[in-house]
């Protein structure tokens, strides 16, 4: 077609190239004005073979490829298909068509219901109602694309309904029909062949995403099963230490004993309960200061914990067991082995859309030796588990780019960083947490 449009473009201005070109051969002219004529006309012609290009080729390209919105609807549509085909992710997505695109109206349905409409009709057309077209059962039956050239096709019981037209394209998933997408015209005749195969790219397309959300399910079963991995792994070192610790107050400061063993019941309850993979920081905070006072307890003076958390993430919300294991391997593997009294600063706040946990200590450190393995799953005697966990999790649920970043340098100390995406909901209670 190009090619075509080419050959035409420069047969219209051959009869102007070749007169200027004739100029050379007529006496009393001299070369150098035939020469200026020639390179004037040559230019002329060649802008106006490019514009024409641009002109005729636009419109070949819109015939030739119809699916070039696909790409645009594809990118801006991938966020809410991860989350599942349902209301709200429906209603974003038809959205997202009717801008990009020229049709009238947008409809997605699952199997049963229309789960988002928008365009013209939208004051009759609700989301939520049932199904009750032939056309559209028989897509989620057959699995095949359907035309409606008319609007008695669509049956709609309004009077003065501006739909006219439609095309009807199956939402497949794993082979099977999830629901439908619907494009709508206004204007009566046949549906264009570009509408008629936008409507097939974007229902594959949708297909295509849901499948991939799907994928993505299943990978949140896995972190799931982690997180159940981590629940079920508590370190006994730290409940038996904990509970000699009780033992001991428990025949000097009876009082004291009392409130550890509150708190150690609290600790484990919260442990153990199911949250689903998201808590909010206050909650996950109160946990840490539980584990912390416990562990005061035991080491006394020989640990000192800073604290500098942004109030306003305190009801953001992040993964569940995500800052405690990391206090905690400080705790254990910094300050623990090291002589005197050692400090763990905990730091979060917001930065960049992002928030920002930072766990330092002023330990003894990780040895170049086992720095390259410490993220490994199941590496050392149960020592690196809850950080190998955190690592994956955090990966499993955001991507590749999220992960801890541990810096480290031997006999001074470990830093610990975690970032994960910002996600706040305001809430009434903005109290300080339990220090």
């Amino acid at each position: 077609m190009r090619d075509k449009l080419l050959i035409d473009s420069a047969i219209r201005w051959l009869p102007v190239n070749l007169a200027t070109f004739s100029l050379f051969f007529i006496e009393g002219i001299p070369e150098w004005v035939a020469a200026l004529a020639m390179l004037v006309a040559g230019g002329v012609s060649t802008f106006a073979i490019v514009r024409y290009l641009q002109k005729n080729c636009r419109i070949c390209a819109l015939e030739e490829h119809p699916l070039d919105p696909t790409l645009q609807i594809a990118n801006e549509t991938l966020p809410y298909l991860r989350r599942g085909l349902n209301e709200f992710t429906a209603t974003k997505i038809v959205n997202i068509i009717k801008e990009i695109t020229d049709v009238s109206a947008v409809a997605i349905t699952d199997r049963e219901k229309v789960l988002a409409y928008t365009g013209a009709g939208s004051d009759h057309h609700q989301p939520g109602s049932p199904i009750i077209t032939d056309a559209t059962k028989m897509v989620i039956n057959t699995g095949i694309l359907k035309v409606i050239a008319n609007r008695y096709g669509l049956i709609c019981p309004v009077a003065g309904c501006p739909l006219e037209s439609a095309v009807i394209a199956p939402l497949k998933c794993q082979g099977e029909v999830a629901g439908t997408v619907k494009l709508y015209q206004t204007k009566r005749g046949e549906v264009s062949p570009t509408v008629l195969k936008l409507a097939e790219g974007v229902a594959q397309m949708l297909g295509l995403q849901m499948e991939l959300a799907e994928l993505d399910r299943q990978s949140q079963l896995v972190t799931k099963a982690e997180l159940d991995a981590l629940q079920a792994q508590i370190n006994p070192h730290f409940l038996f230490n904990t509970l000699n610790t009780i033992i001991m107050f428990s025949r000097t400061n009876p009082e004291t004993a009392r409130r550890l063993l509150i708190r150690l019941a609290s600790f484990f309850r919260y442990a153990l309960k199911r949250h689903g993979h998201f808590n909010s920081v206050r909650e996950e905070i109160e946990y840490l200061n539980t584990y912390l006072i416990l562990e005061k307890a035991r080491f006394r003076d020989k640990l000192k914990i800073i604290r500098e958390i942004d109030k306003n993430i305190y009801d953001c919300r992040v993964p569940v067991l995500t800052i405690q294991p990391l206090v905690e391997n400080a705790v254990k593997h910094g300050i623990h082995p090291k002589q005197g009294q050692g400090t763990v600063l905990v730091k979060g706040y917001i930065e960049n859309q992002h928030i920002i946990f930072q766990i330092k200590d002023d330990g003894v450190g990780i040895s170049d030796e086992r720095m390259p393995h410490i993220l490994k799953i199941g590496y050392g005697s149960g020592n690196g588990v809850g950080l190998s966990n955190v690592h994956e999790r955090l990966k499993g649920l955001f991507g590749e780019d999220y992960g801890l970043k541990i810096t480290s340098v031997y006999g001074e100390g470990t830093e610990v960083i975690v970032r994960v995406p910002l996600v706040c909901e305001e809430s009434e209670n903005k109290e300080a947490i339990v220090k």
